[in-house]
């Protein structure tokens, strides 16, 4: 499967689509909120959200069991200026610098479907890492 989010057509439309599901940590609502802003999840486009794992710490290639469905963890969500159209100032809040000069992405991962199947409010998450060296998630 290739590409489907416009930006990306435009510069490869041959490319393969790592944005299938979109997970959010809930823990970004909560840091949101301290900065003004109410989200809750689903607003953001996330397919999926999560509690008490450190999603943004992952490696490329972890592998998430939902339910009976499988996913494979392919990289940080780069959030756009579109996001400011659903609350102004929110693209700040969730791609910003660190203390070094960094560019954080707070915006959940990206991840493949590598088993469909069924998912349900509550499930838990198994997390399989990778085999080892593990490679930091990039935008994608």
């Amino acid at each position: 499967m290739t590409v489907q989010h416009r930006s990306r057509v435009a510069a490869d439309p041959s490319q393969p689509n790592l944005r299938q599901v979109h997970l959010i940590h809930a823990e970004l609502f909560e840091l949101l909120a301290s900065f003004g802003h109410a989200v809750t999840a689903g607003q953001l486009g996330d397919n999926v959200t999560t509690t008490g794992i450190d999603l943004l710490s992952l490696p490329v290639g972890t592998r998430l069991r939902l339910g009976s469905a499988e996913l494979s963890v392919t990289g940080l969500r780069n959030p756009c200026q579109q996001i400011n159209d659903f609350q102004s100032g929110l693209l700040k809040q969730v791609l910003r610098k660190d203390a070094s000069g960094a560019v954080e992405r707070l915006a959940g991962v990206m991840a493949v479907v590598t088993r469909g199947g069924t998912v349900r409010p509550g499930d838990v998450i198994a997390q399989q890492l990778p085999p080892e060296p593990h490679f930091p998630l990039t935008r994608v």
